[in-house]
């Protein structure tokens, strides 16, 4: 009972909500569980940022189980993302502290971090089935080891914004894979991109908490509906039209985005 009492029901319906949509579109939960709790909840953003990168860890860590049981996961990509993220993490977290966090100033960063990651996952959601169809007419253009070495980079670029915003790692990151492995599965791209998003997320996630910026009662409810939510969304779909979904997302994404920024 004691556990039921300490449930925030608002914040358990909005866990199911975005773990709905989660499920159902494959957009990642920071686009949308971050900028709900910043607009609607008045969540300090540092504090909003930090809860989604724990909440990711923990629900990203099933999907990595469930992708590797399957053998869809490309592990020489994690690794090569890793290797970029990882220390592009853990500079980020030191200037987050070296800046003062948290702080007005720190808000004020966190924010339009968030703000700008959004609108740049505003076209890479809209655009990507068309940007899928390119990257396979082009397929092969691209060496191997300059696809490795644009790995490292997308890695360090997504441990800077992940840090910052708790968003890319899934709209971002997975847009950028479609172009670099045109050969490999989007089953195999999602995998890999769900695996190198769980250390990546957790080692932000501790650093925010490690900096006084996670509210551990608010990501207990937000899982609490979360998981059920992305179980419900994953067997819906295909229930709505693909293309109508991309819109509306890209459409409120871009609109969040542009009122933090």
């Amino acid at each position: 009972m004691s556990l039921l009492a300490d449930l925030n029901w608002l914040f358990v319906l909005s866990g199911l909500g975005v773990g709905f949509l989660v499920g159902m579109t494959g957009v990642g939960g920071g686009s949308l569980m971050t900028p709900l709790l910043i607009l609607l909840f008045k969540v300090h953003p540092q504090a909003a940022v930090g809860t989604d990168l724990l909440y990711a860890a923990i629900t990203k860590s099933v999907g990595t189980l469930v992708h590797g049981h399957r053998g869809a996961v490309e592990w020489r990509v994690v690794l090569r993302m890793l290797a970029g993220s990882l220390p592009a993490t853990l500079i980020a977290l030191l200037f987050l502290h070296w800046y003062g966090s948290p702080s007005h100033d720190t808000t004020r960063l966190v924010s339009t971090a968030l703000g700008v990651a959004l609108l740049i996952t505003a076209p890479s959601v809209f655009f990507r089935k068309e940007l899928q169809a390119w990257s396979h007419r082009h397929a092969g253009e691209l060496s191997a080891r300059t696809a490795a070495i644009l790995t490292v980079v997308l890695g360090a670029v997504l441990g800077v914004m992940v840090t910052l915003s708790s968003v890319g790692a899934g709209a971002i990151g997975m847009t950028v894979l479609i172009l670099l492995y045109p050969s490999l599965s989007t089953a195999r791209l999602v995998g890999s991109d769900i695996a190198h998003a769980v250390p990546l997320t957790l080692i932000a996630g501790m650093g925010h908490w490690y900096l006084g910026a996670v509210k551990i009662p608010m990501l207990v409810s937000l899982l609490c509906g979360s998981i059920p939510g992305i179980i419900l969304g994953s067997l819906c779909v295909g229930q709505v039209n693909e293309r109508v979904q991309r819109t509306v997302l890209a459409a409120v994404l871009f609109i969040v985005g542009w009122r933090l920024v």
